[in-house]
């Protein structure tokens, strides 16, 4: 597509004569911006040309904040070019992109048009109205909001059938990043990225059918979704479009750009800047912004699961970054390799006061064992002091994969598992909550595939069961209550309440039993409370007031934690009743109940005698 076709089939210039988008697109310079860079700057030299995206993306930043993404087709810097003043905020490559500059006498031609001024006029609104949302957000959570009241048009959609070019075409007439493709028993997307990566870089020809390169079936969600789901979602399998159905009806797709509006400090913008960061000290700089971001959320009144799950998926993408700077240093490892997250890391149930749970598996194939297992000691060694550095210290347990013991081929942790679930013994009994919580974070080896086997056949071990059952009954909820709350007796933490081991724990704990139980594989502690329902394993009314109190738990936990870092203070999980109202109080004595009722019915069903 030439450039004047390409300019007429986007506002501000689909309403000029053909001869003018002509004399425009003899006139026009061509410039590419690799990813990252600054295009204007705020508070710089004013603009000296209107740019129009060709290919690529930008992102409008302020204070380091990510406030607008703007694609392909879009124009940016008319404000600053048509005032003479600065610009109020910085434009930033997001990917590498290709723009038209337009010269300034040009393009005041084209803003002097009703179509121009309606332009800039609706530029001007969309600007005032992310003030009035970072307003609104100091009133209310935005981020409960549900996935369907965020849809502003109806999806756009095509055959399977039709021809890649149509497709491209097709979305950058509507100006949408995506398309929806029905198929016999589902949906299927296309997205930008997709033509940029399966169509462009693979030198696919533009006929071929947009079936073979879209992602199928596509992953929607609900309408009812909070908006604050859909973002730990994106972050953690790291998609940018969601298409959202109410009742089995499409109404429309979410995207990363539509969630980014939401947050004061961007999750989003936060994991950006790590996969840009250049060097492990960049990383850590990086990392050091996570409380921040977490305070923010906490603030704001997000839901304190969720919270954890923003953690979480910020720890895997400081994991990964490091490893790559790593390997990108030393070379590629020498054999298929997993880094594995544990414990709660698995389970992406992580807040400020965490520490680190990792383990690393490898094929050994033909290389010599020394050669191997020397290259993964450094590896981790250099991946641990980088998370250490960032904020999450080592694991006073040595549940880390810089020790020898946290790093095995694929049979040799296979075999592990099995002899900790037929005789758990000491190291065992330690292991068993950090160890059969697992996730592979990095790395091509599969070693999640047979680790799942295993833990599928385990709810025929009954002995394996009774065991779990047993840590889960390790310790006792407070529920003797003296002024409301029971809190330490002594030590340095005398007067306050254990809200991780005396609480959160205890529930993480039960639902493992009961999931294992029920032949899940599945890590996250609220979703092996609703499997385990589903299966039967325990009542929906018990399940229904686990997960409440693992909210309140959480709530309290987080809410610690914020108090302590805005003051300066070591982070620690031991909570100060005083600080709590007398609401939050009562939420807590009814949460430990439901712990105390939830043991009981362990006990009795795995036949295990309480302390």
């Amino acid at each position: 597509m030439d450039v004047a076709a390409f300019l007429g089939k986007h506002p501000p210039f689909d309403s000029l004569a053909a001869e003018q988008l002509e004399r425009i697109g003899r006139s026009i310079r061509i410039e590419f911006f690799p990813e990252d860079a600054v295009i204007i700057r705020a508070a710089g030299e004013p603009a000296r040309f209107l740019y129009v995206i060709r290919r690529g993306a930008v992102e409008l930043v302020e204070e380091d904040h990510v406030l607008d993404v703007l694609g392909e087709g879009e124009a940016f810097g008319h404000l600053s070019l048509l005032s003479g003043l600065s610009p109020v905020a910085t434009i930033r490559a997001a990917e590498d992109t290709i723009c038209y500059l337009i010269e300034a006498e040009l393009a005041e031609q084209v803003l002097g048009t009703r179509r121009g001024l309606a332009f800039v006029s609706s530029t001007l609104r969309r600007q005032l109205m992310r003030v009035e949302e970072t307003t609104e957000s100091n009133r209310a959570d935005p981020r409960l909001v549900s996935a369907g009241s965020l849809i502003r048009r109806r999806p756009v959609t095509c055959e399977p059938s039709v021809s890649v070019r149509q497709a491209a075409e097709t979305m950058a007439g509507e100006r949408v990043s995506s398309l929806l493709v029905e198929g016999r028993d589902g949906w299927g997307i296309v997205t930008d990225r997709d033509l940029r990566s399966r169509v462009l870089a693979e030198g696919r020809s533009p006929e071929s059918p947009v079936a073979d390169v879209m992602t199928y079936p596509a992953v929607t969600v609900a309408a009812e979704t909070t908006a604050a789901e859909v973002l730990a979602q994106m972050l953690e399998r790291e998609f940018h479009h969601f298409p959202v159905v109410d009742d089995g009806r499409l109404v429309g797709v979410i995207t990363d750009t539509d969630l980014m509006r939401l947050e004061r400090y961007s999750p989003f913008a936060l994991k950006s800047a790590i996969r840009r960061a250049t060097d492990v000290d960049g990383v850590v700089a990086v990392g050091r912004e996570l409380p921040r971001t977490v305070s923010a959320l906490v603030e704001a009144h997000g839901d304190p699961v969720d919270i954890g799950h923003v953690v979480g998926v910020t720890i895997d993408a400081l994991t990964t970054r490091l490893v790559e700077l790593i390997i990108a240093e030393a070379g590629p490892p020498p054999v298929p390799w997993a880094w594995m997250a544990l414990g709660s890391a698995a389970r992406h149930e992580q807040a400020l006061f965490t520490d680190q749970d990792h383990a690393l598996a490898y094929e050994p194939q033909d290389v010599p064992i020394e050669q191997v297992d020397g290259y993964f000691a450094d590896m981790a060694t250099k991946v641990t002091d980088g998370l250490e550095a960032v904020g999450v210290p080592r694991c006073n347990g040595g549940a880390m994969a810089e020790r020898p013991e946290m790093r095995h081929s694929t049979r040799e942790w296979i075999e592990a598992f099995r002899g900790w679930m037929s005789d758990p013994g000491i190291t065992g009994s330690i292991f068993t909550s950090i160890v059969f919580d697992y996730r592979r974070v990095t790395g091509p080896l599969e070693i999640e595939t047979e680790l799942d086997e295993l833990i599928r056949r385990a709810r025929g071990d009954r002995n394996f069961l009774r065991h779990l059952a047993r840590r889960a009954l390790d310790r006792r909820p407070p529920t003797g209550f003296r002024g409301n709350l029971v809190v330490e007796g002594k030590g340095e933490h005398a007067g306050t309440l254990d809200v991780k081991h005396g609480g959160i724990t205890l529930i993480t704990n039960i639902a493992r039993v009961l999931g294992i139980a029920a032949g899940l594989t599945e890590r996250r502690t609220i979703k092996r409370l609703r499997g385990a329902a589903a299966a039967g394993q325990i009542d929906f009314e018990l399940q229904e007031g686990l997960e409440e109190a693992f909210g309140v738990l959480w709530r309290t936990r987080l809410e610690h934690h914020v108090r302590c870092w805005q003051s300066g203070r070591p982070l620690d999980d031991f909570v100060d009743p005083r600080t709590l109202g007398p609401l939050s109080r009562r939420a807590l004595k009814e949460a430990f109940g439901i712990i105390a009722r939830a043991q009981d019915m362990l006990a009795t069903e795995f036949g295990v005698v309480r302390r």
